[in-house]
């Protein structure tokens, strides 16, 4: 059953570098990574300069000493032979300065698609993720929104004349894109891209989050009644409409699913419903120690006590939430996955993308209900097995 699954449905899972640097039973290594859960492994990130790809942390690559990271997760393809890895270039805090210096000219684009290549190939990845955040936004000017249609190209043509001339596997290439109108707009030509992209990650999560002034979910699935304008186009289904409509072939979308929920601090303990207003900085969380953002374990450590009084469900959203003090998150659970892997296939869509496999229970010491419980279900959930809400 399992090797329908694979056939039919993209399971994606992002592996960030960075986690390997955190305290205690937070430390994720390549060693944590369960292949069995995912059809590719999508490497977070390497960085960019003078329009080559380079490695960001300074472990990425073997050493004579001791073998690197990016050696270490490419081992996996030993054990899991079906599994693909891929090198995501980019992330948020890569910014987007180095991005537009590359997309100038056609000569600078080339030059990033041929020695891309070699990179991959010397590393044994099976492809290049895009992940800039975000053409067209964030100082990357308005021209780089065509300018990425020809990367883009230029790229899927080098990749398959590599391929005719070496004999081996083209290389693939896909995009991790926004979810966000604005950014979709100002950033990507739909339809021209989606001819030369394998699948597209739609990062269809961080719709709402401490920047705003009241509390709000993190990738509530669907739209609720009394909302603005602006507040109906922030769930995933709209999203994924969008992009669709826009042209993107429904079976190249790949759905984000978070592994993580997005937090506030409540102004007013006895105010914690959704819409409430927040003050000041949320409390970190042990593990991942950024304020206003906690891994799914971490929601399990804090919140998930034998009072169960301070869960909550949103039927609209179809997500959940939970409060504790002047702690308040907006999360995705077991449950509100397996709602969005059905309506995913309802809508006869490419698969699911995870964001990220360190921040689910990888250990199963805190949520008790073994090792990964969010990517099992998220499996789970593509065969038909489904759990009730609890």
């Amino acid at each position: 059953m399992l090797r329908c699954v694979t056939v039919e449905y993209k399971r994606v899972c992002y592996y960030p570098n960075w986690t390997q640097y955190r305290p205690g039973d937070g430390k994720f290594l390549p060693e944590h990574i369960d292949g069995s859960l995912c059809t590719h492994i999508n490497y977070a990130f390497a960085k960019m300069s003078n329009n080559r790809l380079q490695p960001y942390e300074w472990n990425d690559d073997s050493s004579p000493w001791s073998k690197g990271m990016y050696e270490r997760v490419n081992a996996m393809k030993r054990k899991y032979p079906g599994l693909k890895t891929m090198l995501s270039v980019g992330g948020w805090n890569f910014g987007t300065n180095q991005v537009t210096i590359m997309l100038r000219t056609e000569e600078s684009r080339r030059q990033f698609a041929a020695t891309s290549i070699v990179f991959l190939r010397d590393r044994n990845f099976d492809g290049l993720d895009l992940d800039f955040e975000y053409p067209g936004s964030r100082g990357s000017p308005a021209s780089d929104k065509q300018k990425y249609t020809q990367l883009v190209k230029q790229l899927k043509s080098a990749f398959d004349y590599e391929a005719r001339s070496s004999g081996k596997s083209r290389l693939l290439l896909t995009a991790a894109v926004a979810a966000g109108e604005s950014n979709i707009k100002n950033g990507y030509e739909i339809r021209e891209i989606s001819k030369y992209f394998d699948f597209i990650n739609l990062m269809a999560y961080d719709l709402h989050g401490n920047w705003e002034t009241t509390t709000g979910f993190n990738a509530p699935l669907f739209g609720r009644s009394g909302e603005s304008i602006e507040d109906s186009k922030c769930n995933v289904a709209w999203a994924a409409n969008y992009w669709i409509k826009e042209g993107c072939p429904r079976r190249k979308l790949v759905i984000g699913m978070a592994s993580y929920g997005r937090s506030f601090r409540l102004a007013d303990p006895a105010i914690n419903g959704v819409g409430a207003r927040k003050a000041g900085k949320p409390t970190a969380g042990q593990y991942t120690r950024e304020p206003g953002f906690l891994a799914y374990y971490e929601i399990c450590q804090v919140f998930m006590g034998e009072n169960k009084d301070n869960l909550k469900w949103d039927d609209e959203h179809k997500v959940p939430y939970a409060y504790k003090g002047n702690m308040w998150v907006g999360y995705d659970n077991e449950y509100s996955l397996q709602l969005k892997v059905e309506w995913m296939m309802g809508e006869n869509l490419g698969g699911w993308m995870v964001w990220d496999l360190a921040s689910d229970d990888f250990t199963g010491k805190f949520c008790h209900a073994g090792k990964y419980p969010l990517l099992r279900r998220l499996n789970k959930a593509l065969k038909g097995e489904a759990i009730s809400m609890r």
